[in-house]
């Protein structure tokens, strides 16, 4: 599985967007068509009423969190009535499942639709067992539909069918003495191809219906996913315009009468604040969305009524005008099940339609302060059983926490030191090692999560952070080569969105937010053991096999050459830890000053 960047980059144009504030009317103030208390002259019966509301509940980027998020992962930020912000603990797919159930009451119209990265770089629980016990607490959630991810293809379009269709895998085969049945719920993927038959590899759409009242849902993923993904998980496939797709199946729906149509699209942007609740649509500086789901959004047919967003794991609630000019909800409820979405759709049984105006969405915490859902109780319970002679065992000690946030990250540095330590008992020659910051999946907490004490690193907090199974590889490059990797962080694919390479010890630089594009590296100040590089010269480099493909748009480090493929990375992190603390002497967080960051 690859390791990769929550935040993609795109070939798209993408500027910052100030959303006009939207009217949007109560469903109150619509009039109703018919007089009250009409009946079917043939039946006596009550007609019902032309406007339905329908709610539709939504979420995105799980990542197989059953259990509740850790460190920064786990809260959400909050603004309050008086400017100031609070942080709130949140996510759990126990609490999860108690909110959306609470939510659905009194709501018979209500549908539960998620926008895609369900599964995959998920923590051991899940990810131990192939993101089964994920699929299954989805169903007791009774999600409805999703799109697809990029992580969906972590393990390639076989293993995706097996999620949704079932059955043993095929090499670590049943975990349990009952058959996996797979998702109750469909996958769309209508801007993934098969090469061979230039067809979706699962369902482009699907429609929910109740009582008359028919609304259909078209899933995509970012086009971009071959540039995330390893390419073994890709290997047949192609991925489609998101934005062409969309309309082509929109068109596809009406056809069929469906003219109220949701697009569940694993592309996103970013919020002007990182306050859940903020208001997207207040006109002035410091509001509004910007990214890749501005141009998507402002593309998509005027037929589709919303959308529901993902993959940048950010939170927001926004309208974004249509190609006619006209408002059109935009939700994203941030990751890992901290957030849910609750949108009202205004449906009109004369026209068959959502009424836009009456539109309304906000996005809720999953607050950790309410009853667990004994089911999922009892889920998480039965797993972790299965997980735990392998999860609880002791792989190092740390002195206080070790974040994976910032710029320069120190649990990126600490596992840059570690690939680099692996790579030294590979190839005494190896020079430095470099990590990608989107495989930092988490970091390490100093306080105990279990039984284990505080300060102690668990093989299940370990798998948590590095979960893509990568290998460590090896390669050759010329001292000019590598500057241009330390400059394709900042340019070309990445000058939009920088992916800041975390390096190993013995490589520092300085990184200048003041230039643009490759100019952002000071290449005089790029320094190997305090040495300036040689552009001639050839360094052995260690990078996991993600990188080593040239992913997140590292093109460079998929020209290396004299490859070696080492051991899984995880594997390097745990013997890293082993070797270089203990309860008595535990290892530090780095200082992350490897570079140094001028503004």
């Amino acid at each position: 599985m690859p390791a990769k960047s929550q935040q993609q980059p795109r070939r798209r144009r993408t500027y910052r967007l100030v959303a006009a504030a939207a009217g949007l009317a109560t469903v109150g103030a619509l009039a109703a068509a018919l007089p009250a208390g009409a009946h079917d002259n043939k039946h006596g019966k009550p007609l019902p009423s032309r406007y339905q509301d329908v709610q539709l509940l939504s979420f995105n980027d799980l990542h197989g969190n059953l259990e509740p998020p850790s460190g920064s992962s786990g809260r959400v930020t909050e603004l309050q009535a008086d400017g100031t912000t609070k942080t709130i603990d949140a996510g759990g797919v126990e609490y999860l499942a108690t909110h959306l159930r609470e939510a659905r009451k009194g709501n018979a119209y209500s549908v539960t639709a998620a926008g895609g990265d369900m599964v995959g770089a998920s923590p051991l629980i899940s990810g131990l067992f192939h993101d089964e016990p994920t699929i299954e607490a989805l169903n007791k959630l009774d999600l409805d539909v999703t799109s697809v991810g990029n992580h969906e293809f972590d393990e390639g379009a076989v293993e995706l069918a097996r999620l949704q269709n079932g059955g043993c895998h095929p090499t670590a085969g049943c975990y349990t003495d009952k058959k996996f049945e797979g998702a109750d719920f469909p996958y769309l993927a209508a801007n993934v191809l098969s090469e061979k038959t230039g067809k979706p590899i699962l369902k482009p759409y699907w429609v929910w219906k109740k009582k008359g009242v028919k609304v259909g849902f078209i899933g995509v993923t970012l086009e971009d996913t071959p540039g995330v993904v390893s390419a073994e998980g890709v290997k047949g496939l192609k991925f489609k315009d998101e934005v062409e797709t969309i309309n082509k199946y929109a068109r596809v729906l009406q056809k069929q009468g469906v003219k109220s149509i949701v697009a569940l699209i694993h592309e996103g942007g970013q919020p002007a604040s990182g306050s859940y609740n903020y208001n997207c649509d207040s006109p002035g500086p410091g509001d509004g969305i910007s990214g890749p789901i501005v141009d998507i959004a402002k593309n998509i047919t005027p037929s589709v009524d919303a959308l529901v967003t993902g993959h940048t794991h950010a939170a927001y609630v926004c309208t974004i005008p249509d190609p006619s000019g006209k408002p059109r909800m935009v939700t994203s409820a941030a990751s890992f099940g901290r957030l849910y979405t609750d949108t009202t759709l205004t449906y009109d049984r004369f026209t068959g339609d959502i009424v836009r105006t009456a539109v309304k969405s906000a996005n809720h915490v999953v607050t950790r302060t309410v009853p667990k859902a004994p089911d999922m109780t009892e889920l998480i319970g039965r797993w972790n059983t299965l997980a735990a002679p392998i999860g609880n065992r002791a792989i190092g000690y740390i002195s206080a926490d070790v974040a994976s946030t910032g710029t320069e990250s120190p649990m990126g540095d600490l596992i840059a030191d570690a690939q680099l330590a692996h790579g030294r008992k590979l190839d005494a020659g190896t020079d430095l090692a470099l990590m990608n910051p989107g495989g930092v999946r988490a970091g390490l907490t100093y306080a105990a999560k279990g039984t284990e004490g505080d300060g102690v690193v668990t093989y299940a907090e370990g798998f948590t952070v590095q979960p893509f199974s990568n290998t460590v590889n090896l390669q050759d490059f010329t001292g000019a080569q590598l500057i241009k990797v330390l400059q394709e962080q900042v340019s070309g694919s990445n000058a939009a969105s920088p992916k800041i390479l975390l390096p190993s010890a013995n490589l520092t630089y300085t990184l200048d937010l003041t230039k643009t594009g490759a100019d952002r590296i000071v290449v005089d100040s790029v320094r190997l053991d305090g040495t300036a590089i040689d552009p001639a010269a050839t360094y052995r480099v260690a990078t996991n096999s993600f990188l080593a493909g040239g992913g997140d748009g590292f093109t460079t480090l998929g020209q290396g050459t004299n490859d070696l493929v080492g051991g899984d990375d995880l594997a390097a992190l745990v013997d890293y830890l082993t070797a270089n603390s203990s309860a008595t002497s535990p290892i530090a967080p780095p200082a992350a000053n490897r570079i140094t960051v001028v503004r």
